[in-house]
């Protein structure tokens, strides 16, 4: 009886302290390097413009190039930010909105301050031809 009980509580306290650890991760700790390889084609001015939009506004986290930062926030050239799974209006409600975490273990985003909806389609004009350029439309 003992030792089924010995392992039932080794057990249980391996369970929560897994539990633990998956709920109190906020993403930080992470190494912030990138998540994906990233192509980058040759920018349109309109793209080029959006460049720098996201770089002062988006790749403190989301990294160089959309290309996501470990431990920070998930890449944009994705899959998953395809057109038809991520509009551009999803875009627009997150920089204005924030987004509670669903598809990776990051944590919530926060809102973007000072961020227009003119600054996030520049932005997207960007993330776009990136996307593209790596084979999601």
């Amino acid at each position: 009886m003992k030792k089924h009980f010995k392992t039932i509580l080794i057990g249980g306290i391996i369970i929560a302290l897994a539990l633990w650890r998956f709920l109190a991760s906020d993403g930080s700790g992470g190494t912030g390097e990138a998540l994906a390889e990233v192509k980058v084609p040759e920018l349109t001015a309109a793209e080029t413009a959006g460049k720098a939009v996201f770089d002062n506004n988006c790749a403190a986290c989301h990294g160089d190039n959309a290309a996501g930062k470990d431990g920070f926030a998930p890449p944009l050239v994705h899959r998953i930010y395809e057109p038809n799974h991520h509009a551009d209006v999803a875009f627009q409600r997150a920089a204005q909105l924030g987004v509670r975490a669903h598809h990776w273990t990051f944590g919530n985003m926060p809102p973007v301050e000072g961020v227009s909806e003119e600054d996030v389609s520049q932005i997207l004009t960007y993330v776009r031809a990136l996307q593209r350029a790596n084979g999601i439309n």
